[in-house]
């Protein structure tokens, strides 16, 4: 997952998700698989006897005879904050993408920015923190991408080519420059 990713799903949650694998494990027993064992098994992509140990396991905590964490590999532990990720606050993540998409959102980046541009001029990636507002349609074009599983470099080029227009060209100035986002120090997105 990449820092757009990231960006876009921390603006979705307006609680975070779950920290602790059992209370994660809880969460997806209760209320996706509605205490199904088998759906539990596919929300998490793992076996049905997998998700009965963890069920068995979830049992023994609430009675005290387990303490810590549910006893869980590690590929396992990422598919269930995966899946947790996917579920958590459905609602709040539709209103927020209906807003942003319809309103836009505040992009907040640090980020080495290169440029192309008439003869004489530098293509030098400099580092720069810009905050500026964008039109629902780059966040219409950054959740297509993100549903369609677009990779972190047609994620940037949206944002390079949002940030060249609202940005860099605001006004009609430099009408032939073309932005490069290269490396993105820190970014958030607060729709």
């Amino acid at each position: 997952m990449g820092e757009i990713d990231e960006g876009l799903e921390r603006a979705e949650r307006t609680r975070p998700i779950p920290v602790h694998l059992n209370t994660r494990v809880k969460f997806l027993w209760e209320k996706v698989a509605k205490e199904d064992t088998a759906q539990l098994a596919q929300a998490a992509g793992v076996s049905v006897r997998t998700a009965q140990r963890w069920v068995h396991a979830l049992k023994a905590v609430a009675e005290g005879e387990l303490k810590g964490d549910i006893p869980m590999a590690k590929a396992n532990a990422a598919k269930v904050e995966r899946a947790v990720r996917a579920a958590w606050q459905p609602r709040v993540k539709q209103r927020v993408r209906r807003d942003a998409e319809k309103n836009g959102f505040t992009l907040h980046v640090q980020a080495a920015f290169g440029f192309s541009a008439a003869a004489a001029s530098t293509d030098d990636p400099r580092q720069r923190a810009i905050t500026q507002k964008m039109p629902g349609e780059v966040a219409q074009a950054l959740y297509a991408a993100r549903d369609a599983g677009a990779d972190r470099a047609a994620q940037e080029q949206i944002l390079a080519d949002a940030l060249g227009e609202h940005y860099f060209r605001q006004g009609g100035r430099a009408r032939r420059l073309d932005v490069e986002l290269n490396d993105i120090a820190w970014m958030d997105l607060e729709l």
